[in-house]
């Protein structure tokens, strides 16, 4: 989002509030973490949640929509069954409204135990530094997390302790799923124009061409929130610049560069495609629901966006729907932006954090994983593709293939705080004509520049 809409982090409330709320996370019974807000030792880490008492754990999550909603609700009802004395108290928000709430909620003076926090710079990244959330690492330990997911998922909810550096240092948070950016096409569309889904950049063109010929709409879009574009827009970097390259842009490093060869093609083609009228008109006055909707309606042979819609495109359109990887450009290798879902954190302040790390266990065992899968989701280990039916199967086979490949390349909009709102509303500009594409890159530039020469 794992990615998704960023809001502008309130930095001076987080950090204001940061003394208050470590004053509340002392260790208490059952709590763990250590005292005086220290890490949880493994040593003093309880797993007995049988014997904590009577607890309720306040959970924050935005797993919203049908499958999202139907797998959380089985696994917290199933976490109630085996621990009687646990009550989760849940608060289930839309992403937008999440990363709108979350901020506050967890500096108040009664915050939640768990949520569900954005990887990026704007959310984790702000929330460690102003040491809001607790390290997992101890739990980690205990439970086997550090063995059972691998660095390449771990890492993508790790922070430096003062939350500079990203993608490595301390785990902060356990996610459920993976998440990646494809092609969702309608099969019955793509059959009648007598286009197999494109694997390369010159087929994907000429089915979008082919598309507009025939009267249909090549992509649908909106992007009425600002953030939905930046997927359509990632697929198009991705088929110039090369990964390592992308990597760098989207964690951060010093070094990197928005203005390259590789990224004015990239902008540059993405440009071309609003030109060429493959998106959906006016798509920036577009909500990102109504588009998804209207592509599940038969508006659109090409959605551009990440498997979080998968349920509920998948009821709406059955056998219809179809999933493909981006295509490969002339950079000549895959990329495929995504990383995991939103992690589960857990809150400095919470008194229960020791219940919360059972929480977090039970919510990302394997099976877990089984819950999530029949209800539509992508694990983020342990998918089956084999047993998988509809779309799942193409999703699960793209997922497995992107990891074994080490194809995955980060969000851009993970780059800096503010890249989500800055990239969101530059690509508002682009793609309206207002700015070129050289304009449109050296405003990136120049913000993300003066973020890594500060951020060392």
């Amino acid at each position: 989002m794992t990615v998704r809409a960023v809001k502008k982090p309130v930095l001076a409330v987080a950090v204001a509030a940061v003394s208050a709320v470590l004053a509340l996370s002392a260790c208490t019974p059952g709590g763990g973490g250590g005292d005086d807000g220290e890490d949880a030792k493994p040593e003093d880490i309880s797993t007995d949640v049988a014997s904590m008492g009577d607890i309720t754990l306040d959970v924050w999550d935005q797993e919203v929509r049908g499958g999202q909603a139907k797998q959380i609700e089985a696994l917290n009802a199933a976490f109630e069954a085996k621990y009687p004395n646990v009550t989760i108290k849940r608060t289930s928000k839309s992403f937008d409204d999440l990363q709108k709430t979350v901020r506050l909620a967890i500096t108040n003076d009664d915050p939640p135990d768990v949520v569900q926090v954005n990887n990026g710079r704007a959310d984790m990244g702000q929330f460690v530094a102003a040491g809001l959330l607790r390290s997992l690492d101890g739990y980690a330990e205990v439970y086997g997390w550090d063995e059972r997911f691998p660095e390449s998922v771990r890492s993508t909810a790790s922070y430096s302790d003062d939350g500079k550096t990203f993608g490595e240092g301390t785990l902060y948070g356990m996610a459920q799923v993976g998440e990646m950016v494809g092609l969702w096409y309608d099969k019955q569309k793509l059959g009648s124009l007598g286009i197999e889904p494109p694997q390369t950049l010159e087929e994907m063109e000429s089915a979008m061409k082919a598309a507009k010929a025939a009267g249909e709409l090549p992509v649908q879009l909106g992007n009425a929130e600002a953030w939905p574009a930046i997927h359509d827009f990632g697929v198009a970097m991705n088929q110039y610049v090369p990964r390592d390259d992308t990597r760098a842009l989207g964690y951060g490093r010093k070094g990197a560069s928005w203005t390259s060869d590789e990224n004015v093609q990239g902008a540059d083609l993405f440009k071309s495609w609003v030109d060429e009228g493959y998106l959906t008109p006016d798509f920036n006055a577009v909500p990102n629901d109504t588009a998804w909707r209207d592509f599940a309606k038969g508006q659109g042979v090409f959605m551009i966006g990440g498997t979080w819609y998968q349920a509920d495109l998948e009821a709406a359109m059955g056998d219809d729907l179809g999933f493909a990887l981006p295509p490969v450009g002339p950079v000549g290798e895959p990329a495929v932006t995504g990383g995991t879902g939103l992690p589960f954190a857990i809150t400095e302040a919470s008194e229960h954090a020791d219940a919360a790390a059972a929480y977090l266990d039970f919510l990302t065992n394997a099976d877990a994983m089984k819950v999530i899968q029949e209800n539509g989701g992508l694990p983020v280990i342990d998918g089956d593709a084999a047993s998988a039916t509809g779309v799942g199967k193409e999703v699960i086979t793209a997922w497995n293939k992107v990891t074994e490949e080490d194809a995955l390349v980060p969000y851009l909009d993970w780059a800096t705080p503010d890249m989500s709102d800055l990239l969101g509303q530059q690509l508002q500009k682009l793609s309206a004509g207002t700015i070129d594409t050289a304009a449109f890159l050296d405003t990136l530039e120049k913000s993300y520049t003066d973020f890594t020469d500060q951020n060392e």
